[in-house]
């Protein structure tokens, strides 16, 4: 790519990195950034070579949501074009919440706001224990609408309404213990950590990992009724009679790896 604000590295084994490239901005988003963050990842969506991807950060801090000079551009926007740079920012976010490949967040350090949104969307989010977390919106009148679906969704109703509302700063274990991050490890520990998740799943099937993220999307919205008993059992049925299924099954049965395992 020749934006430089967005690094993509795509490994020999399919495992996709892409960097937020602004450490002298916090990594904070700008309408740009959006457009080119949300346009990277739907490509990497589009690549069959590309079996994970990896949101990481440059410099010391994740993201710290909103650029300074862009909310300035914001504060002499009409409402009609607000609500336009709005819908870019959700356009980001349900673009990496429904990625086709499973993704994870590399947390090295302070997630703000809209930084906080992007660690909800993805699958699994690792952080440092230097990493820190605020949803500080608030704080400047503001709430955070776009994000709000995906980290209620993480942390839960209870939880959020309070961090909504009092815009306090938390590190990575009290977000471990919300559920927003997955897992905590020294800062050191972080690059081998997402190396060991990422080689973990591609040894998974790609169609049953894209298959099982829209499985819990239906299942969480529930009911369990007798729509959802008779979708979940169409699913299992489509995937077993599936291409990638008979593969899987043959390969266990014989004691092969499966034709998506390199090597």
């Amino acid at each position: 790519m020749t934006d430089k604000t967005i690094l993509t590295d795509i490994d020999e084994r399919g495992i996709a990195t892409l960097t937020m490239n602004r450490p002298e901005l916090h990594n904070a988003f700008d309408d740009a950034l959006i457009a080119t963050l949300t346009g990277e990842l739907r490509r990497l969506e589009s690549d069959d070579a590309v079996r994970v991807v990896v949101l990481a950060a440059a410099g010391r801090s994740f993201s710290a949501g909103a650029d300074l000079s862009w909310m300035r551009r914001m504060a002499d926007y009409t409402r009609e074009e607000n609500l336009a740079d709005a819908l870019g920012l959700a356009e980001l976010m349900g673009t990496l919440a429904t990625l086709k490949k499973p993704t994870i967040a590399a947390v090295q350090g302070a997630a703000y706001g809209g930084g906080v949104g992007l660690v909800a969307c993805c699958d699994i989010a690792i952080a440092s224990r230097r990493a820190t977390f605020c949803l500080s919106e608030v704080k400047l009148g503001l709430i955070p609408a776009v994000i709000s679906p995906y980290v209620v969704e993480a942390i839960g109703p209870r939880a959020a309404r309070r961090y909504f509302q009092s815009a306090e700063s938390f590190g990575g274990d009290e977000a471990h213990r919300l559920g927003l991050v997955h897992e905590v490890t020294a800062e050191e520990e972080l690059s081998g950590a997402v190396e060991r998740l990422a080689a973990g799943l591609l040894a998974n099937g790609p169609r049953a990992m894209a298959a099982a993220k829209e499985l819990v999307a239906r299942v969480a919205a529930g009911p369990v009724d007798g729509a959802m008993i008779r979708d979940t059992a169409e699913r299992i049925a489509a995937t077993r009679a599936s291409d990638e299924g008979k593969e899987g099954l043959s390969a266990f049965l014989e004691k092969r790896k499966p034709a998506w395992v390199k090597g």
